[in-house]
């Protein structure tokens, strides 16, 4: 049972601090008319078992919401303090695809062309007529590989590019699509290798991270690994016919925990009660599909550079935006997952109701597993950021409700 929280009036500068009542705290800023994103925010420590979260919100370029609070690491009780980082997981995904974008808007990279243009040895088994699009967009059927690698195989890089090229489609390309969970992280990270000779993670740092001053990273430096949350494995999935079909596909379906774990290099999501991402190797390394970590203020303003003005142009031009947000995977996969109205665009996710519904059909972004989100919005232009450690289970409802209470405060 919990303890109704109290606000503290007494909070200097006009921040806010709302007393949990159990050891724990909520700290941040909240512009007028913002409000229902606070008492949201608030509720899903109450009633949605939020551990640890940040939640940050920009509109027309201006930060209007700020939101921290709760435990960072549930083994020391370190508090979640402003700067601290999570695992963001598929939100990985979203840094992907503004990097590509900026690689299309350069006239470096074609989305219509073949992958095997600007990567040869791509086209073997069959892969040749492969594109770019339907790479970045699940549909290129590779969502796993056949070959069981090892965790510092996946760790290197190199060995997952030389089985991808050696793979032959799975499923037939552009039959249909399936979420390529892992492997999409390398199709795209090695197409903007092969152009702009940097991994996906040092070219996101030198294009878009250190002009933005973002502690956003695929690749975790050292020096920045205190800041991380130590990330609890997922709750308890809700309790529906939902629920239970997405369970049996995930034990029934092979392909799907091939796609997850690269054929048993690690456990997903945890092993033994241990989040396999809280792992300092993986963390380190180059996971660009996954294993992106950023702290809540630092994707919202990435979403939010990619629709205003913040520290120069927007990073996405009009032309950009209007592609990212046409249909290009929606429905039932080819694996039998269930239709959870997950649709994507080209390497974004976008507006996908009931589960991930964002602002509507303005918004891209992507989710991550266990609850995460970032999103940009070009119709309010809105980029926001929820993050938390305590990973949730299908249903999980706190970034929803989130993005509820936003769209009710823009109205």
């Amino acid at each position: 049972m919990t303890t109704p929280a109290t606000r503290n009036d007494d909070s200097p500068d006009g921040a806010e601090h709302v007393d949990l009542g159990d050891g724990r705290s909520i700290l941040g800023v909240v512009d007028d008319g913002f409000g229902p994103v606070m008492d949201t925010f608030v509720e899903n420590f109450r009633d949605r078992h939020d551990l640890g979260s940040g939640c940050t919100v920009y509109v027309d370029g201006r930060l209007v919401v700020d939101l921290w609070g709760g435990i960072g690491d549930a083994r020391t009780m370190r508090p979640w303090e402003h700067d601290t980082a999570a695992v963001i997981f598929s939100c990985s995904k979203g840094i992907l695809a503004t990097c590509v974008y900026l690689l299309v808007q350069e006239g470096r990279l074609d989305l219509e062309a073949p992958v095997a243009s600007y990567w040869p040895e791509f086209a073997a088994n069959g892969k040749d007529a492969i594109t770019v699009r339907q790479a970045v967009s699940h549909r290129a059927g590779l969502p796993a590989l056949d070959t069981d690698l090892t965790r510092d195989q996946v760790i290197a890089w190199d060995p997952v590019i030389r089985e991808i090229e050696a793979q032959h489609p799975r499923y037939p390309p552009g039959a249909g699509h399936v979420y390529h969970a892992l492997t999409h992280g390398w199709l795209a990270g090695e197409l903007i290798r092969r152009i702009s000779g940097m991994t996906p993670g040092v070219f996101f740092r030198s294009r878009i991270g250190d002009r933005l001053n973002l502690q956003t990273w695929i690749g975790l430096p050292a020096t920045f690994r205190p800041l991380v949350a130590w990330m609890e494995p997922p709750l308890p999935d809700e309790d529906s016919d939902a629920a239970r079909e997405n369970a049996q596909v995930l034990n029934d379906d092979p392909d799907v925990m091939r796609s997850l774990t690269m054929g048993a290099a690690f456990a997903f999501p945890d092993d033994n009660g241990v989040v396999t991402f809280n792992g300092p190797d993986i963390q380190a390394a180059e996971i660009p599909a996954a294993n992106g970590i950023s702290n809540a203020p630092s994707l919202a303003r990435l979403y939010a550079a990619c629709v205003s003005p913040i520290g120069g142009p927007p990073l996405l031009t009009p032309e950009s935006i209007r592609d990212a947000l046409r249909v290009q995977s929606s429905g039932i996969q080819l694996t039998g997952a269930p239709d959870d109205g997950a649709r994507w665009g080209t390497g974004f996710q976008i507006s996908s109701p009931p589960t991930q519904p964002m602002l509507g059909p303005a918004s891209f972004g992507h989710a991550g597993a266990g609850g995460q989100l970032g999103f940009a919005d070009v119709a309010h232009t809105v980029g926001f950021a929820y993050l938390s450690n305590q990973m949730g289970g299908y249903g999980d409802a706190r970034a929803r409700e989130l993005t509820v209470s936003l769209r009710r405060s823009l109205a």
